[in-house]
């Protein structure tokens, strides 16, 4: 992420789980940070919860794992057909100094569908990195207007206005309107 940085929280969870699944999966540091691209060092302190990589690094090491960063989140142990999380479960992935954020709600096994709450203040944004093939992302406007960038192009969306937007391309949410703007988002990534 372009903007702002990872929740502590979050990377303190992902780090843990990174590491298991590399013990798991019999690889050294060494041969993680390899296939991911990334350098030794990071990855030890990303594992250990002590950096603040951006979410193109975690996606990276979570792929090269054999999952997706979402599901480096999953509770396993919970045999029941129906999950449910309070309000205090849901995971901060985001935030700006401006004090905006974005919030994990649920996502789908094996990561094929994301529910997502998010703020950008007036003025802020967010520079995402192009997902997977034919990945899509559909969003509801509850407060406020958002602005969708991609390929050159600018979609202004207001409160109660809903759309989508192909995001295996890089694109930009922008809150550039006087007021907060909260919107739901659903990311289904391609394959």
């Amino acid at each position: 992420m372009d903007d702002g940085a990872l929740a502590d929280d979050f990377l303190v969870r992902v780090g843990t789980r990174i590491r298991s699944l590399r013990i798991e999966q019999s690889l050294t540091v060494q041969e993680l940070a390899d296939r991911a691209g990334i350098s030794r060092r990071l990855l030890t302190q990303i594992e250990h919860g002590q950096a603040n990589p951006s979410l193109v690094s975690i996606t990276r090491l979570a792929r090269q794992l054999g999952t997706e960063s979402t599901e480096l989140l999953a509770d396993r142990a919970s045999p029941s057909p129906i999950a449910t999380l309070t309000a205090g479960q849901q995971v901060l992935v985001w935030s700006s100094a401006a004090g905006s954020s974005a919030h994990l709600l649920a996502s789908t096994a094996g990561r094929t569908a994301d529910l997502w709450r998010w703020k950008l203040l007036p003025g802020d944004s967010y520079h995402g990195h192009a997902d997977p093939p034919r990945s899509q992302e559909l969003f509801v406007v509850t407060t406020g207007t958002l602005t969708l960038e991609a390929d050159e192009l600018q979609v202004v969306v207001p409160s109660g206005g809903s759309a989508r937007l192909d995001s295996d391309r890089p694109y930009v949410y922008r809150n550039a309107g006087p007021r907060p703007c909260t919107f739901i988002r659903t990311v289904a990534l391609g394959s």
